[in-house]
């Protein structure tokens, strides 16, 4: 873990490159790449080091080529900045060394630690990773650190969580691996007793290589930052990546990027005593039905004429049974889906915290401590003149800095307070909540969200937005998911930006609804697919990262806005999804 002074030492460094990097793009430009580039001449070829198995940051896919989060993140940052890579996925305790040698000149996801420090720069961190104990089911499901002591425990050779355990002295046997598909499997098969890695490689490993018999226990032991890191040294290379990461996060692409690989974490399945526990809600009352029915038809056999009347009595009662045992599947059913809802809201919710929670916790003392040196920096600048402070002249920092720290502690609000929302959806909503909200607007918001990945993906983009549209009741930012979601799967459905896409809206009289269109000239969906869009954790784009609930969850919120979301396709021609919501009534016609 990091000291307090060390700690403090991170933060100041990161928080100055970063405002460096966020001034220089602002004065120059976005369109500044690199002076290479410029001059005529063909970038060098930066060697990018990683993981093969430690998915979904990064891994090697079933073609064994590089992908994931880490591999599009570093790809999008060569392509602003002008940049050559050749990315080599290898086993991590390899490509570490491998830096170290100068073989690799970067590595594109590494924890941060003291120790590492020492010989390795890091960047400021690209995203926090949650690192949690793995057991096999049937076992303890609330362990701590505590409980690893005399056991032992699996973990990543070289890896931060092997340096982790050590330092925090728990007393553990460390049993370091390869790779982390390599931890799984040993202990899936009932080698060494626990293994602690990074939480949503380990599930997303555990679904792909099928050990059903595995889970993650307790809560997350370690939130670690995720950074690019180089050989000590290096500090032009990383400020190149730097700038690079601050650009992507101006422009909203490492955004799109985050939430296609890291957006969603996918709700624990049932455990075997809850599978157990519904099993004999369900399956006990129908054997005592069925015991029940056999006795009796046993009965009437031998009294058929003396009890005619008492056998249309019971066959009533049993329609009567079976009406209620099917109403009480369908609560259980409906129970579950709730269940897993408010886990997967609650985990989401848990993760966004975490990171946001250090960023407003560190900015009021990052804050703090320029306002108390800033008498000292002041005192010498009127001694001795202008000088450089954090990459520009001490005259325009000193009225900058506060300006864009108080910036970055907007924005850091503004995300708790999306959070809350994303809380309070996960409740019983109380009537009345809803607000008054314009489907254009919200339809514009969306568009500038998704500019950069329009203009990449379609020549042909049309919008037609029907004038008088009236306004609807609900949640202006769900609606805009839905759009966001619509807008999304048209673009990544396009197999060459010559084909195009249109958007429309209009209010239709006779059904007194608003109607947003989507129409793409895409590949179309398979008819055998058409019908299962919607359901949860369906997708034909596993391979690049779908999650399958985009659309599960856009056809959700237009339920619950009293509409509804449709598709109809065509092979070869596109698809059209449309989505219809009502208009609300004036309150006059409602009483």
């Amino acid at each position: 873990m990091m000291t307090t002074s060390a700690r403090f030492r991170f933060i100041l460094a990161t928080l100055l490159c970063l405002v460096a990097t966020s001034l220089t793009v602002c004065l120059s430009g976005a369109g500044a790449v690199d002076g290479a580039a410029e001059g005529g001449e063909a970038p060098a070829l930066v060697v990018v080091g990683g993981d093969r198995s430690y998915p979904p940051y990064e891994f090697l896919d079933r073609e064994d080529k590089p992908s994931g989060y880490n591999v599009e993140l570093t790809r999008a940052v060569a392509r602003v900045m002008g940049l050559k890579v050749e990315i080599r996925l290898g086993a991590w305790s390899e490509r570490r060394k491998d830096l170290l040698n100068g073989d690799v000149d970067i590595l594109e996801g590494m924890s941060f630690s003291d120790e590492r420090a020492q010989s390795i720069d890091f960047s400021p961190p690209h995203t926090i990773v949650h690192h949690s104990i793995f057991a096999r089911k049937g076992g303890n499901r609330h362990l701590t650190l505590a409980d690893l002591r005399g056991k032992e425990v699996l973990v990543l050779n070289d890896g931060i969580m092997q340096e982790f355990l050590a330092a925090k002295k728990v007393g553990a046997k460390i049993v370091p691996v390869p790779t982390h598909a390599d931890v799984l499997r040993a202990l899936a098969s009932g080698k060494h007793d626990y293994a602690v890695m990074a939480k949503l490689p380990g599930l997303y490993l555990i679904r792909e290589l099928g050990l059903a018999n595995l889970e993650a226990v307790g809560d997350p032991v370690s939130a670690q930052q995720y950074c690019f890191a180089v050989k000590k040294g290096n500090a032009a290379l990383l400020a190149r990546f730097n700038e690079g990461l601050a650009i992507l996060k101006k422009t909203g692409e490492y955004q799109r990027i985050y939430n296609k690989w890291l957006g969603v974490l996918e709700p624990p399945g049932l455990t075997w005593s809850e599978v157990f526990k519904y099993g004999a809600i369900v399956v006990l009352p129908l054997i005592l039905l069925v015991g029940g029915t056999v006795l009796w038809s046993r009965t009437l056999q031998r009294e058929v004429a003396a009890r005619t009347a008492e056998l249309t009595r019971e066959v009533e009662e049993r329609r009567h049974a079976e009406e209620e045992l099917r109403n009480r599947q369908q609560q259980l059913v409906q129970a579950d889906k709730m269940a897993a809802l408010g886990i997967l809201v609650s985990g989401v919710a848990h993760e966004i915290n975490n990171p946001n929670g250090l960023i407003l916790l560190n900015l009021p003392v990052m804050m703090e401590a320029f306002r108390d040196a800033e008498p000292i920096l002041e005192e010498h600048f009127e001694r001795h003149g202008d000088f450089e402070f954090g990459g520009l002249p001490y005259s325009r920092m000193r009225e900058v800095l506060p300006k864009l720290m108080g910036q970055m502690q907007d924005g850091s609000r503004r995300v708790k307070l999306i959070v809350e929302d994303l809380k309070d959806f996960a409740r019983q909503q109380e009537p009345g909540k809803s607000a008054e909200l314009d489907l254009n607007e919200t339809v514009q918001a969306a568009l500038r969200l998704l500019a950069n990945l329009i203009e990449k993906s379609t020549d042909n983009f049309t919008v037609s937005l029907g004038e008088g549209i009236p306004k609807l009741q609900g949640s202006a930012q769900r609606i805009e998911q839905v759009v966001v979601n619509l807008l999304v799967n048209a673009c990544q459905a396009l197999p060459a930006p010559e084909r195009g896409i249109e958007l429309a809206t209009w209010f239709d009289g006779a059904e007194n609804s608003v109607i947003l269109e989507v129409r793409d000239q895409g590949t179309g969906i398979a008819p055998e697919h058409l019908q299962h869009l919607t359901d949860p954790f369906f997708t034909t784009k596993r391979e690049s990262g779908g999650t399958g609930l985009g659309l599960s969850v856009s056809s959700g919120i237009a339920k619950e806005h009293g509409g509804g979301l449709t598709f109809t396709s065509e092979q070869g021609a596109g698809t059209t999804a449309r989505l219809t919501l009502p208009v609300p009534q004036p309150k006059e016609q409602q009483s």
